[in-house]
């Protein structure tokens, strides 16, 4: 059953494109990101060119996160002091995430640096957070101690200046972390065309030190109007978004992402951190195979001046 998406110039099956979304979704809801970093490789490997993968993918996230983020707020797991926070950032980051984007779509390198990007980024992060988890389930196991993260822990980032109390997350810290981690997610977003929260999730975790219980809920929070900033400006500044191709995403997402906050609540912080660790890696080391290995049709195109 084949549709025709007219912005990416191809045909694409709609059972395909909805069970990708339905997926990509289920691990939304359950590991509160986006689900950009993985949906928008698919979309490459399916053949969508990658400045279109990345700007119609921005509305997918949207979805998605809207409905984890509302069951979230059912269960009172967000906080929206520091969510605010970092929308801050995210705002103004995903502005200049629009321009850089822009600028590499004029110089004709946009489809290699979204890969590259994605490469580096999935590739490190993806082993940092394996390798922790396993390391915290090991010694759950044996029986150890385990490196405690509960909320109102104090670290370096503790100590700078324009502090301010967030009640829900325990914690009393400086603004500036958070509007830097918000600002840095936001032009990844607009850059690669993900929410953001492989990132936001890590970063609130191990550098904010907020409690495990409301790091999900906050982070779909904060990825909502990411998201959805980024992806107007896509459409109107390099009418990068297929409406065609981002409705089907959305059906799919919606309802997946409503099955992964269920699943979520069943499953440790430790097995979620690995099993999201874990998709991160294999989508990085998937992409940087596909970058070394030639294609399977060479071709080259030449451009010919025109005699005078």
């Amino acid at each position: 059953m084949q549709i025709y998406l007219p912005i990416a110039e191809l045909p694409v099956n709609i059972i395909m494109i909805l069970a990708m979304g339905l997926v990509v979704g289920f691990l939304s809801g359950m590991f509160g990101v986006g689900g950009g970093f993985l949906m928008t490789p698919l979309l490459i490997f399916l053949g969508i060119p990658p400045a279109v993968a990345v700007g119609t993918q921005s509305t997918q996230v949207v979805a998605s996160s809207v409905t984890g983020a509302l069951a979230h707020w059912r269960n009172a797991s967000i906080d929206f002091k520091m969510g605010g926070i970092m929308l801050v950032g995210g705002v103004f980051g995903s502005i200049t995430g629009i321009y850089i984007f822009r600028l590499l779509t004029q110089i004709g390198q946009v489809d290699l640096m979204i890969s590259v990007i994605y490469v580096i980024f999935l590739t490190i992060i993806g082993a940092m957070m394996l390798t922790e988890s396993l390391r915290a389930i090991m010694a759950a196991r044996s029986g150890a101690a385990l490196p405690s993260n509960r909320g109102g822990q104090h670290s370096w980032i503790h100590g700078l200046p324009f502090k301010m109390r967030f009640r829900r997350s325990k914690l009393y810290t400086s603004i500036i972390p958070p509007i830097l981690i918000g600002y840095f997610v936001g032009m990844l977003s607009a850059i690669m065309g993900v929410g953001g929260g492989f990132i936001m999730v890590p970063a609130m975790i191990y550098l904010l030190r907020m409690p495990t219980s409301v790091v999900i809920g906050t982070s779909l929070f904060q990825i909502v109007f990411v998201s959805a900033l980024t992806g107007v400006m896509h459409s109107v500044e390099n009418q990068a978004v297929d409406a065609m191709l981002a409705l089907l995403l959305v059906l799919g997402g919606v309802v997946g992402a409503q099955y992964g906050v269920r699943a979520a609540t069943k499953l440790q912080g430790e097995q979620l951190r690995a099993m999201l660790a874990v998709i991160v890696l294999i989508m990085g080391l998937r992409l940087g195979w596909d970058l070394v290995t030639p294609p399977a049709d060479l071709y080259s195109i030449t451009d010919v001046a025109p005699h005078s």
